[in-house]
Protein backbone atom coordinates (compact mmCIF):
# COMPACT_ATOMS: atom_id res chain seq x y z
CA UNK A 1 0.00 0.00 0.00
CA UNK A 2 3.04 2.65 0.85
CA UNK A 3 4.66 1.34 -2.64
CA UNK A 4 1.51 2.56 -4.24
CA UNK A 5 1.38 5.80 -5.89
CA UNK A 6 -1.45 7.83 -4.44
CA UNK A 7 -3.63 7.91 -1.67
CA UNK A 8 -6.42 5.48 -2.94
CA UNK A 9 -6.97 1.35 -2.89
CA UNK A 10 -5.09 0.71 -6.23
CA UNK A 11 -2.12 -0.51 -3.59
CA UNK A 12 -3.98 -2.75 -1.77
CA UNK A 13 -6.09 -4.38 -4.62
CA UNK A 14 -3.12 -4.82 -6.96
CA UNK A 15 -1.30 -6.45 -4.29
CA UNK A 16 -3.89 -9.24 -3.43
CA UNK A 17 -3.56 -9.97 -7.33
CA UNK A 18 0.23 -10.53 -6.35
CA UNK A 19 -0.55 -12.73 -3.19
CA UNK A 20 -3.08 -14.37 -5.09
CA UNK A 21 -0.78 -15.21 -8.12
CA UNK A 22 2.42 -16.03 -6.32
CA UNK A 23 0.32 -19.13 -4.02
CA UNK A 24 0.96 -22.13 -6.11
CA UNK A 25 1.49 -25.34 -3.98
CA UNK A 26 2.37 -26.97 -0.48
CA UNK A 27 0.56 -29.99 0.16
CA UNK A 28 2.25 -31.77 -2.95
CA UNK A 29 0.20 -31.50 -5.29
CA UNK A 30 -0.35 -28.73 -8.09
CA UNK A 31 -2.63 -25.29 -7.51
CA UNK A 32 -2.74 -23.24 -10.17
CA UNK A 33 -0.76 -24.63 -12.42
CA UNK A 34 -3.34 -25.19 -15.40
CA UNK A 35 -1.54 -28.43 -16.17
CA UNK A 36 1.80 -26.71 -17.39
CA UNK A 37 4.94 -28.43 -15.58
CA UNK A 38 6.95 -25.60 -15.61
CA UNK A 39 4.43 -23.69 -13.20
CA UNK A 40 4.70 -25.85 -10.73
CA UNK A 41 7.11 -23.88 -8.75
CA UNK A 42 5.25 -20.94 -9.23
CA UNK A 43 5.24 -17.74 -11.05
CA UNK A 44 8.59 -16.51 -11.32
CA UNK A 45 9.66 -12.79 -10.16
CA UNK A 46 12.12 -12.32 -13.16
CA UNK A 47 9.57 -12.51 -15.98
CA UNK A 48 6.74 -10.67 -13.69
CA UNK A 49 9.28 -7.92 -12.81
CA UNK A 50 10.71 -7.70 -16.51
CA UNK A 51 7.25 -7.56 -17.70
CA UNK A 52 5.60 -5.00 -15.92
CA UNK A 53 8.88 -2.61 -15.78
CA UNK A 54 10.65 -3.30 -19.06
CA UNK A 55 7.83 -4.11 -21.33
CA UNK A 56 4.94 -2.48 -19.96
CA UNK A 57 6.69 0.71 -19.37
CA UNK A 58 8.16 0.53 -23.06
CA UNK A 59 4.64 -0.07 -24.30
CA UNK A 60 3.03 3.09 -22.14
CA UNK A 61 5.44 4.72 -23.76
CA UNK A 62 5.01 7.63 -26.99
CA UNK A 63 6.50 5.86 -29.98
CA UNK A 64 6.53 9.75 -31.28
CA UNK A 65 8.49 11.34 -28.76
CA UNK A 66 10.25 14.20 -29.65
CA UNK A 67 14.59 13.15 -29.29
CA UNK A 68 15.86 15.75 -27.32
CA UNK A 69 19.91 16.88 -27.03
CA UNK A 70 21.97 14.35 -25.62
CA UNK A 71 24.70 16.58 -23.17
CA UNK A 72 27.97 14.97 -22.35
CA UNK A 73 28.79 15.68 -19.08
CA UNK A 74 32.63 16.23 -17.98
CA UNK A 75 33.94 13.85 -15.34
CA UNK A 76 34.09 17.37 -12.73
CA UNK A 77 30.60 17.82 -13.65
CA UNK A 78 29.61 14.38 -12.11
CA UNK A 79 30.56 14.95 -8.52
CA UNK A 80 27.32 15.95 -6.64
CA UNK A 81 27.17 19.66 -5.46
CA UNK A 82 27.06 20.73 -1.75
CA UNK A 83 23.26 21.35 -2.19
CA UNK A 84 22.73 17.96 -3.59
CA UNK A 85 24.70 16.32 -0.99
CA UNK A 86 22.60 17.89 1.55
CA UNK A 87 19.05 16.68 -0.07
CA UNK A 88 20.32 13.47 -0.40
CA UNK A 89 21.84 12.80 2.81
CA UNK A 90 18.67 11.49 4.71
CA UNK A 91 17.95 9.58 1.64
CA UNK A 92 20.60 7.82 1.92
CA UNK A 93 20.43 7.15 5.26
CA UNK A 94 16.40 5.63 4.92
CA UNK A 95 17.21 3.64 2.24
CA UNK A 96 20.55 1.83 3.87
CA UNK A 97 18.86 1.12 6.69
CA UNK A 98 15.45 -0.29 5.02
CA UNK A 99 17.90 -2.07 2.18
CA UNK A 100 19.45 -3.69 5.32
CA UNK A 101 16.41 -5.08 6.93
CA UNK A 102 15.03 -6.04 3.40
CA UNK A 103 18.29 -7.82 2.23
CA UNK A 104 18.31 -10.06 5.60
CA UNK A 105 15.09 -11.58 5.21
CA UNK A 106 15.44 -15.04 3.37
CA UNK A 107 13.35 -15.08 -0.02
CA UNK A 108 13.22 -11.94 -0.38
CA UNK A 109 13.46 -9.69 -3.85
CA UNK A 110 16.22 -7.09 -3.47
CA UNK A 111 13.96 -5.04 -6.21
CA UNK A 112 11.36 -4.13 -3.85
CA UNK A 113 14.12 -2.43 -1.63
CA UNK A 114 14.33 0.13 -4.71
CA UNK A 115 10.75 0.69 -4.62
CA UNK A 116 9.98 0.61 -0.93
CA UNK A 117 12.84 3.46 -0.74
CA UNK A 118 11.16 5.47 -3.50
CA UNK A 119 7.88 5.32 -2.40
CA UNK A 120 8.65 6.34 1.30
CA UNK A 121 11.03 9.20 -0.32
CA UNK A 122 7.74 10.04 -1.89
CA UNK A 123 5.80 9.94 1.22
CA UNK A 124 8.29 12.19 3.27
CA UNK A 125 8.47 14.72 1.40
CA UNK A 126 7.96 17.80 1.18
CA UNK A 127 7.66 18.62 -2.56
CA UNK A 128 6.46 15.24 -3.95
CA UNK A 129 5.66 16.48 -7.26
CA UNK A 130 9.52 16.85 -8.42
CA UNK A 131 9.19 13.13 -8.12
CA UNK A 132 10.09 11.77 -11.66
CA UNK A 133 11.34 14.58 -13.04
CA UNK A 134 15.22 14.31 -11.71
CA UNK A 135 14.42 15.15 -7.66
CA UNK A 136 17.59 14.28 -5.66
CA UNK A 137 16.19 11.82 -2.95
CA UNK A 138 14.14 9.90 -5.80
CA UNK A 139 17.54 8.38 -6.67
CA UNK A 140 19.51 8.46 -4.13
CA UNK A 141 17.57 6.36 -1.65
CA UNK A 142 16.88 3.79 -3.95
CA UNK A 143 20.36 3.35 -4.65
CA UNK A 144 21.22 3.24 -1.19
CA UNK A 145 18.56 0.84 -0.56
CA UNK A 146 19.32 -1.58 -3.50
CA UNK A 147 23.37 -1.45 -2.08
CA UNK A 148 22.53 -1.87 1.04
CA UNK A 149 20.24 -4.80 0.44
CA UNK A 150 22.75 -6.98 -1.53
CA UNK A 151 25.29 -6.37 1.43
CA UNK A 152 22.58 -7.15 4.11
CA UNK A 153 22.22 -10.95 2.02
CA UNK A 154 25.43 -11.81 3.28
CA UNK A 155 24.04 -11.85 7.03
CA UNK A 156 22.11 -14.72 7.08
CA UNK A 157 23.78 -16.66 4.58
CA UNK A 158 27.41 -16.12 6.56
CA UNK A 159 26.10 -16.72 9.67
CA UNK A 160 23.47 -19.25 9.25
CA UNK A 161 23.84 -20.44 5.93
CA UNK A 162 20.46 -19.21 4.62
CA UNK A 163 20.54 -18.00 1.05
CA UNK A 164 18.43 -14.98 0.13
CA UNK A 165 18.69 -15.37 -3.05
CA UNK A 166 20.05 -17.05 -6.23
CA UNK A 167 23.23 -15.28 -5.56
CA UNK A 168 24.01 -16.19 -2.36
CA UNK A 169 22.84 -19.79 -3.32
CA UNK A 170 25.51 -20.20 -5.72
CA UNK A 171 28.41 -18.76 -3.10
CA UNK A 172 27.02 -21.42 -0.33
CA UNK A 173 27.34 -23.86 -3.39
CA UNK A 174 31.16 -22.45 -4.00
CA UNK A 175 31.97 -22.56 -0.28
CA UNK A 176 30.65 -25.97 -0.18
CA UNK A 177 32.90 -26.64 -2.89
CA UNK A 178 35.89 -26.02 -1.15
CA UNK A 179 34.87 -27.97 2.12
CA UNK A 180 34.00 -24.53 4.06
CA UNK A 181 30.44 -24.63 5.71
CA UNK A 182 28.78 -21.72 6.23
CA UNK A 183 27.18 -20.96 9.51
CA UNK A 184 27.90 -19.53 13.14
CA UNK A 185 31.66 -21.37 13.03
CA UNK A 186 32.74 -19.96 10.03
CA UNK A 187 34.07 -16.87 11.64
CA UNK A 188 36.30 -19.03 14.45
CA UNK A 189 37.17 -21.82 11.55
CA UNK A 190 37.95 -19.83 8.14
CA UNK A 191 38.26 -15.93 9.51
CA UNK A 192 40.09 -15.74 6.26
CA UNK A 193 37.35 -16.41 3.96
CA UNK A 194 34.74 -14.34 6.57
CA UNK A 195 36.97 -11.00 5.97
CA UNK A 196 37.80 -11.83 2.44
CA UNK A 197 33.91 -11.47 1.69
CA UNK A 198 33.83 -8.10 3.68
CA UNK A 199 37.22 -7.00 1.90
CA UNK A 200 35.63 -7.69 -1.71
CA UNK A 201 32.41 -5.77 -0.81
CA UNK A 202 34.90 -2.87 -0.70
CA UNK A 203 36.88 -3.44 -3.55
CA UNK A 204 33.81 -4.35 -5.61
CA UNK A 205 32.60 -0.48 -4.96
CA UNK A 206 35.43 0.78 -5.97
CA UNK A 207 35.85 -1.33 -8.93
CA UNK A 208 32.44 -0.40 -9.75
CA UNK A 209 33.00 3.38 -8.93
CA UNK A 210 35.92 3.12 -11.35
CA UNK A 211 34.74 1.75 -14.56
CA UNK A 212 31.78 3.15 -14.61
CA UNK A 213 32.59 7.08 -14.63
CA UNK A 214 34.97 7.00 -17.29
CA UNK A 215 32.11 5.24 -19.50
CA UNK A 216 29.48 7.72 -18.66
CA UNK A 217 30.11 9.29 -22.14
CA UNK A 218 29.79 6.04 -23.86
CA UNK A 219 26.77 5.09 -21.73
CA UNK A 220 25.14 8.60 -22.76
CA UNK A 221 25.66 8.31 -26.35
CA UNK A 222 23.28 5.44 -25.76
CA UNK A 223 20.47 8.34 -26.09
CA UNK A 224 21.46 8.72 -29.24
CA UNK A 225 20.18 5.78 -31.10
CA UNK A 226 16.48 6.56 -32.92
CA UNK A 227 13.51 4.51 -31.08
CA UNK A 228 12.71 2.83 -34.17
CA UNK A 229 15.96 0.61 -33.45
CA UNK A 230 16.18 0.87 -29.60
CA UNK A 231 12.37 -0.04 -29.15
CA UNK A 232 13.22 -4.03 -30.38
CA UNK A 233 16.59 -4.05 -29.19
CA UNK A 234 15.23 -3.27 -25.42
CA UNK A 235 12.58 -6.08 -26.35
CA UNK A 236 14.99 -8.71 -27.52
CA UNK A 237 16.92 -7.94 -24.62
CA UNK A 238 13.89 -8.68 -22.28
CA UNK A 239 13.67 -12.00 -23.80
CA UNK A 240 16.88 -13.06 -23.73
CA UNK A 241 17.35 -12.13 -20.28
CA UNK A 242 13.89 -13.52 -19.26
CA UNK A 243 14.76 -17.09 -21.50
CA UNK A 244 18.14 -17.21 -19.96
CA UNK A 245 17.01 -17.85 -16.28
CA UNK A 246 15.50 -21.17 -16.13
CA UNK A 247 15.78 -21.66 -20.54
CA UNK A 248 11.95 -21.84 -20.29
CA UNK A 249 9.59 -20.70 -22.79
CA UNK A 250 7.07 -20.88 -20.58
CA UNK A 251 8.89 -17.44 -18.56
CA UNK A 252 8.86 -15.93 -22.08
CA UNK A 253 4.99 -16.21 -22.37
CA UNK A 254 4.57 -14.72 -18.90
CA UNK A 255 6.52 -11.66 -19.73
CA UNK A 256 4.88 -10.83 -22.50
CA UNK A 257 1.49 -11.20 -20.58
CA UNK A 258 2.58 -9.33 -17.85
CA UNK A 259 3.78 -6.27 -20.25
CA UNK A 260 0.31 -6.05 -21.28
CA UNK A 261 -0.90 -6.15 -17.91
CA UNK A 262 1.67 -3.65 -16.82
CA UNK A 263 0.58 -1.34 -19.75
CA UNK A 264 -3.00 -1.87 -19.04
CA UNK A 265 -2.04 -1.11 -15.23
CA UNK A 266 -0.13 2.06 -16.51
CA UNK A 267 -3.26 3.56 -18.59
CA UNK A 268 -5.63 3.00 -15.39
CA UNK A 269 -3.26 4.55 -12.60
CA UNK A 270 -2.52 1.58 -11.36
CA UNK A 271 1.01 1.35 -9.77
CA UNK A 272 2.72 -2.05 -10.84
CA UNK A 273 4.73 -2.26 -7.92
CA UNK A 274 2.78 -4.18 -5.37
CA UNK A 275 2.04 -7.04 -7.43
CA UNK A 276 5.60 -7.32 -7.40
CA UNK A 277 5.76 -7.22 -3.76
CA UNK A 278 2.19 -9.66 -3.54
CA UNK A 279 4.16 -12.65 -5.71
CA UNK A 280 7.55 -12.15 -3.46
CA UNK A 281 5.60 -12.34 -0.13
CA UNK A 282 3.15 -15.18 -1.15
CA UNK A 283 4.94 -18.43 -0.64
CA UNK A 284 6.18 -16.79 2.94
CA UNK A 285 2.59 -15.32 3.77
CA UNK A 286 1.25 -18.57 3.21
CA UNK A 287 3.66 -20.42 5.14
CA UNK A 288 3.01 -18.93 8.07
CA UNK A 289 -0.75 -19.23 7.83
CA UNK A 290 -0.50 -22.94 7.53
CA UNK A 291 1.83 -22.83 10.94
CA UNK A 292 0.05 -20.54 12.91
CA UNK A 293 -3.46 -22.59 12.13
CA UNK A 294 -1.72 -25.81 12.58
CA UNK A 295 -0.61 -24.65 16.28
CA UNK A 296 -4.32 -23.45 16.85
CA UNK A 297 -6.25 -26.42 15.74
CA UNK A 298 -7.24 -24.51 12.73
CA UNK A 299 -8.82 -21.54 15.32
CA UNK A 300 -8.59 -17.95 13.14
CA UNK A 301 -8.11 -16.44 16.70
CA UNK A 302 -4.79 -17.39 17.19
CA UNK A 303 -4.50 -13.76 15.19
CA UNK A 304 -6.19 -12.04 17.98
CA UNK A 305 -5.02 -13.91 21.10
CA UNK A 306 -1.55 -12.72 20.64
CA UNK A 307 -0.57 -8.96 21.30
CA UNK A 308 1.97 -9.02 18.65
CA UNK A 309 -0.19 -10.46 16.26
CA UNK A 310 -3.16 -8.31 17.23
CA UNK A 311 -1.25 -4.98 17.11
CA UNK A 312 0.11 -5.89 13.56
CA UNK A 313 -3.57 -6.42 12.04
CA UNK A 314 -4.44 -2.94 13.81
CA UNK A 315 -2.39 -1.10 11.91
CA UNK A 316 -2.86 -2.96 9.17
CA UNK A 317 -6.66 -2.21 9.23
CA UNK A 318 -5.96 1.65 10.00
CA UNK A 319 -3.60 2.13 6.66
CA UNK A 320 -6.77 0.66 4.70
CA UNK A 321 -9.11 2.50 6.57
CA UNK A 322 -6.81 5.81 6.10
CA UNK A 323 -6.58 4.34 2.25
CA UNK A 324 -10.19 4.35 1.79
CA UNK A 325 -10.78 7.84 3.96
CA UNK A 326 -8.36 9.36 1.35
CA UNK A 327 -10.08 7.82 -1.67
CA UNK A 328 -13.06 9.30 -0.87
CA UNK A 329 -12.03 12.83 0.20
CA UNK A 330 -10.18 12.97 -3.05
CA UNK A 331 -13.64 12.28 -4.50
CA UNK A 332 -15.22 14.52 -3.05
CA UNK A 333 -12.91 17.33 -3.75
CA UNK A 334 -12.90 16.57 -7.45
CA UNK A 335 -16.85 17.01 -7.19
CA UNK A 336 -16.83 20.10 -4.81
CA UNK A 337 -14.18 21.52 -7.50
CA UNK A 338 -16.35 20.81 -10.44
CA UNK A 339 -19.55 22.15 -8.50
CA UNK A 340 -17.68 25.27 -7.59
CA UNK A 341 -16.55 25.64 -11.47
CA UNK A 342 -19.94 25.37 -12.40
CA UNK A 343 -21.41 27.73 -10.14
CA UNK A 344 -18.60 30.24 -11.17
CA UNK A 345 -19.93 30.22 -14.19
CA UNK A 346 -22.96 30.69 -13.64
CA UNK A 347 -22.61 34.12 -11.27
CA UNK A 348 -20.18 35.37 -14.49
CA UNK A 349 -22.11 38.54 -16.22
CA UNK A 350 -23.18 37.82 -19.44
CA UNK A 351 -22.23 40.90 -22.22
Amino acid sequence: MIVAEGGDLSGPIVDIEGVKGGVIHRRGHFRYSFNIPELGDGIGIVPVAVGLFGLGELLATPSRQAQGEVMRPRLRELLPTREEWRQSGMPIARGSVLGFLIGIIPGSAHIISSFLSYALERRVSKHPEEFGKGAVAGVAGPESANNSASTGAFVPMLALGIPTGPVTAVLIAALLIHGIPPGPTLINDHPKVFWGFVASMYVGNLMLLALNLPLVGLFVNLLRIPYAYLYPLIIMFCVIGVYEVNHSIVDVWIMLIMGVVGYGLKKFNFDPAPLVLGLVIAPIFEMSLRQSLIMSDGTWLIFLQRPIALALLAICAALLLLSAISALTARRDWRSRLAEAETGERREPTA
